[in-house]
């Protein structure tokens, strides 16, 4: 008898490489195979006679086979079935390369559906690799709206359809996570018929009704999550970190420069929720160059001089000790700013306070007797080993890079529940906010410092590389340095896509009289301070890099940025590689260049070359790519692949069910089901 949890291989024959391409999606039982909801449609609904089809026009035309042969090409490459097929009003050609063995499946007198877009062949239509299955009153690849699923390879779309079809029967027995009130109050369907209508819908109604509860439910999850975790935080309690104003000025004294209006506003905003003894749980959004570090540093230094410890996480190693290194200059000199106010650095290569290597050991011991300082690192921070003793802040750096569990794991830790400050130069689309982050105050730093030039940006055709290499020579021979970005770190079997290291090579080659760097993800920490150090003192004029500079690296020299295979990027991670020129008071470049000739990505940066705004530019990657594809699903508890800016309307309703519900049921102990798909997706303060 077979139920939910019957596993795949012992429910439905399949080849162990299809076997292996499920697992790698997750599908391991009957019940992963139902809930692998469809990612769009092919509208194959429409069947028509033969003599009423045209070219470039989706149908279905049901067919006899009037005669079939399997035969070689000229060139005895390719195996192709050729047919003939007839209704009552006309005949046609169809052509199956590479399926020379459907002249044995098939054979003479079959009555077939056939699905696709015929095509003119020396000025007579013919099907040309078209969907097909055997008439039936239940078609599955043909005659309806058919579901294209994401697959991996070795999973053929027939084959997971079929699985589905098999599956289907079982439907009935999926749990309902969805309160019955919610369902009928939202008029959404259940999740058997939500199955259902999204794997074998009978019209576009159908599946735009399991779209909207498939989105529906994503919304609702994450706002009982971010309610719950709002009213958790408000019973809680933090360390009060008293704002010190002489303090404040004599560290904006040190810079060398005067704040925006944007920092001034978020950091007294942040400075005012450390007052407080309920947690703060903030976001600090800024553009890329907007100086959100230095605001979020100001916060620190205030903790540190009463005593407490602050947290920095960083993403990379390289920029964790770049911001220790900005700390460092504006604490330590001329004279310490406070005796209370320590700048230290714990990474997997690195373990430092102040101007001092000192034994990870020994730093840790520190740690655990409480020293105040602010404490920069990456996921080091996190391991067991670190006990912080009165940790008061926690800062985290691109907050949508760090899992639910990393950030989790520090802040319970404590006793007192620290105060968390979030920073992200990936500005999140207002959709997304009104979504998402229910449970977080939202600071924003819009204006960026008066000297900063708007940076020219350009796609260039492939006709173009010389005169941009040109270019690219005339602004190092004026001094200047250039970031090289490429997708990969070695070369793959994608065709055309550049990588790192054959990259250096042929720059090597066209550039033999610059000194030239190479830096990835890959490299020792030693090797990439290496490569940062020799870039940062000109040493190098050239660095070769993959998407590790992403985020934060700061080389106010470098006045060209170029991004081979930018269509690989998504606009957001494209702002942020531009980002990284453009820093100083020189006119920056940002050259844009594609290893594919598809006009949709072309267009795409296109968009990119003419928007600076990095708020703006979230909203259009947002329409591009959607959620999933901009932030990831997995990278902060996130996993909005239904929800889009049509389903705004669903926001508020579910929000007021998820408050509701919690408000009858906090612990969730009459929806075991809910409340443990909240755990997976809490984002902040779990």
């Amino acid at each position: 008898m077979h139920s939910l949890d019957t596993k795949i291989e012992t429910f439905f024959k399949l080849q162990k490489p299809q076997l292996a391409a499920l697992k790698k999606l997750g599908i391991f039982s009957v019940q992963d195979a139902l809930l692998h909801f469809p990612v769009r449609y092919l509208d194959f609904s429409k069947t028509q006679s033969l003599k009423d089809v045209k070219a470039g026009e989706n149908v279905t035309v049901k067919a006899m086979i009037k005669s079939i042969v399997g035969r070689f090409s000229f060139r005895g490459r390719i195996s192709l079935a050729e047919a003939v097929v007839s209704d009552q009003t006309d005949s046609i050609k169809v052509v199956w390369f590479n399926q020379g063995y459907l002249a044995k499946s098939l054979k003479k007198g079959d009555e077939i559906f056939l699905a696709g877009a015929p095509d003119l062949y020396k000025g007579k239509l013919q099907f040309t690799n078209p969907i097909y299955e055997k008439v039936s009153d239940f078609p599955v690849h043909t005659s309806r709206l058919v579901p294209v699923h994401r697959l991996k390879n070795g999973l053929y779309p027939k084959t997971f359809r079929n699985l589905i079809k098999a599956c289907l029967p079982l439907k009935d027995n999926l749990d309902e996570i969805l309160p019955t009130e919610t369902l009928e109050q939202n008029g959404l369907p259940r999740i058997s018929e939500t199955v259902e209508y999204s794997h074998f819908p009978k019209n576009p109604e159908q599946a735009e009704a399991a779209k909207k509860r498939l989105a529906f439910e994503e919304i609702f999850i994450n706002q009982l999550a971010a309610h719950k975790t709002k009213l958790i935080l408000q019973k809680k309690k933090a360390h009060a970190v008293g704002f010190d104003q002489n303090l404040a000025k004599k560290f904006l004294g040190r810079l060398p420069f005067e704040l925006t209006p944007g920092q001034k506003k978020a950091a007294w905003e942040i400075l005012q929720d450390l007052e407080k003894t309920m947690p703060m749980n903030r976001l600090l959004e800024g553009d890329v160059g907007s100086g959100k570090t230095l605001v979020a540093i100001m916060a620190a230094v205030q903790a540190s001089a009463k005593g407490f410890q602050a947290v920095f996480l960083a993403p990379t190693e390289i920029l964790a000790k770049q911001h220790f290194e900005t700390a460092k200059k504006y604490l330590l000199g001329p004279g310490h700013l406070h005796p209370n106010i320590r700048s230290a650095l714990l990474t997997q290569g690195y373990s430092r306070v102040d101007n001092k290597e000192t034994k990870k050991q020994h730093l840790l011991a520190e740690i655990r007797g409480g020293m105040p300082a602010i404490y920069f690192g990456t996921h080091a921070l996190l391991q067991k080993t670190v006990k912080f003793k009165k940790l008061a802040l926690v800062i985290v750096d691109e907050q949508h890079r760090w899992g639910v569990k990393q950030r989790a794991e520090l802040i319970q830790s404590q006793n007192r529940v620290p105060h968390l400050l979030s920073l992200s130069a990936t500005p999140i689309p207002r959709t997304l906010k009104l979504a998402m982050f229910g449970e977080l105050d939202i600071s924003q730093i819009k204006t960026k410092p008066k000297d900063r030039k708007p940076i020219n940006t350009r796609l260039v055709e492939p006709e173009g590389r010389t005169r941009a290499y040109q270019f690219l020579s005339e602004q190092i021979s004026l001094g200047r340095q250039a970031f090289v970005i490429t997708p990969l770190i070695e070369e793959s079997d994608v065709l055309g896509v550049k990588a790192a290291k054959l990259e250096l090579l042929a720059l090597q080659k066209t550039f033999p009289g610059f000194k030239i760097g190479l830096l990835h993800g890959r490299m020792k920490s030693k090797e990439k301070d290496a490569a940062m150090a020799d870039f940062l003192a000109n040493r190098t004029q050239i660095l070769v890099a993959t998407s590790v500079v992403e985020v934060g690296v700061d080389v106010p020299n470098a006045s060209v940025m170029i991004i081979e295979g930018a269509e690989r990027f998504g606009l957001s991670q494209l702002h942020q590689f531009r980002g990284r020129v453009g820093r100083a008071e020189h006119q920056s470049h940002c050259l844009l260049f594609a290893s594919t000739e598809n006009q949709e990505s072309k267009n795409r940066l296109t968009v990119f070359s003419k928007i600076s705004d990095g708020f703006e530019l979230a909203e259009a990657d947002l329409k591009f790519r959607g959620f999933g594809e901009l932030y990831g699903q997995t990278q902060a508890g996130w996993n909005l692949k239904y929800f889009d800016p049509a389903y705004l309307s669903l926001i508020e309703p579910a929000k007021q069910a998820a408050a509701k519900l919690l408000s009858e049921d906090f612990e969730l102990n009459n929806h075991p089901k809910l409340d443990s798909k909240i755990k997976n997706r809490t984002i902040h303060f779990e």
